[in-house]
């Protein structure tokens, strides 16, 4: 016959007490844990920076977006009593480098320098993974960028509005250059084709320089380009400038009409960069680099260094980060439709 040991109703309870009281350790020691993070956090944000500041460039060395990289970076460390170092990081349209910051500690150290490629088209021609709007900071936008619609000399119409005339009384005889399927000159077209109701015919190149001088010679009639590769054309009279993107003309090339003024009026096409930190850096951290940025963005020899690239800086209050968060998430609902809608990839 089986032996059957019964446990006696005070060590029951005597086992039951010791469980309670450990689990009660276990929740006290991991709320402790998250208190001693949240605290090391504060005290991080209260020193900050005390050491070097990477800022992340998902693009390579050598192009506009190099160029302006390091321009801030140079002056925020003025600002911030430590180094901005650049560092550029490629790869799969920019979503590389993003990424990585995405996933990088939320504690002011790791930077992005993105923008309507990095945190718009890309929403919409990449499957990514990470969020571009839920899994960062805003620190603040640094500069825009329209884009100039310009056309070859010998093209018969000399205004927008002719060229609008024109394109309505000669369906599919246009033709229009882009810089590469899924470009910014290549959405600007698409969404030009779209408010035009045009037929126009699309050449991709594999970049600006090639399509401007297929554009000077006259193999293709118009084409939307950055201000910095074509306005220099434009004042040696090689190439015709139609109107300029945005609201308001620009500060290199006051003599470009806008669209508005030259018979297209809302047809706002503007690229733009901002610098985002990782989703959860503490708010101290944010509006010390904010400050930064206003503080890079005012310098007068910053200024003078930026509009001689053709770029064009924000007002003060479109520098905030509550500002960018707007803007960003404003740009998403207008551009992700066009972009779908166009079948850009």
């Amino acid at each position: 016959m089986p032996i059957v040991f019964r446990m006696s109703d005070a060590k029951k309870n005597t086992m039951i007490q010791a469980r309670r009281k450990f689990l009660q350790m276990t929740a006290g020691a991991a709320a402790g844990a998250s208190f001693f993070a949240a605290l090391a956090r504060v005290a991080g944000a209260q020193t900050y920076p005390s050491r070097p500041i990477t800022l992340g460039l998902p693009y390579a060395a050598g192009g506009g977006g190099d160029a302006l990289a390091r321009i801030l970076a140079e002056r925020m460390r003025m600002s911030l009593g430590q180094p901005v170092i650049v560092e550029n990081i490629t790869g799969a349209g920019g979503s590389v480098g993003t990424g990585r910051v995405a996933r990088a500690a939320p504690d002011g150290y790791s930077l992005i320098l993105g923008g309507w490629a990095t945190h718009v088209v890309n929403a919409a021609t990449l499957t990514l993974p990470y969020d571009v709007v839920k899994d960062f900071e805003p620190v603040g936008m640094v500069v825009t960028q329209p884009l100039m619609l310009v056309g070859n000399n010998a093209f018969a119409p000399r205004t927008l509005r002719e060229l609008l005339d024109w394109l309505k009384a000669n369906p599919d005889k246009g033709s229009m250059g882009t810089s590469g399927v899924g470009s910014a000159t290549h959405i600007a077209a698409d969404f030009f084709r779209m408010e035009t109701k045009s037929r126009l015919a699309f050449v991709p190149y594999r970049g600006g320089g090639p399509a401007l001088q297929d554009l000077i010679s006259g193999q293709i009639n118009i084409k939307f380009e950055l201000p910095a590769n074509s306005l220099s054309l434009v004042r040696a009279g090689q190439i015709r400038a139609y109107a300029v993107t945005s609201r308001e003309r620009l500060t290199s090339g006051p003599e470009v009409p806008t669209v508005d003024e030259a018979g297209m009026p809302g047809f706002h096409i503007s690229l733009w960069n901002a610098i985002w930190a990782p989703k959860g850096t503490p708010a101290p951290v944010i509006a010390r680099l904010n400050a930064a940025v206003r503080e890079t963005l005012a310098d007068p020899a910053v200024r003078a260094r930026l509009t001689g690239l053709g770029l064009e800086i924000p007002r003060p209050e479109e520098q905030m980060p509550d500002a960018l968060d707007r803007h960003h998430k404003a740009e998403l609902e207008k551009w992700l439709p066009i972009i779908k809608a166009a079948g850009d990839k």
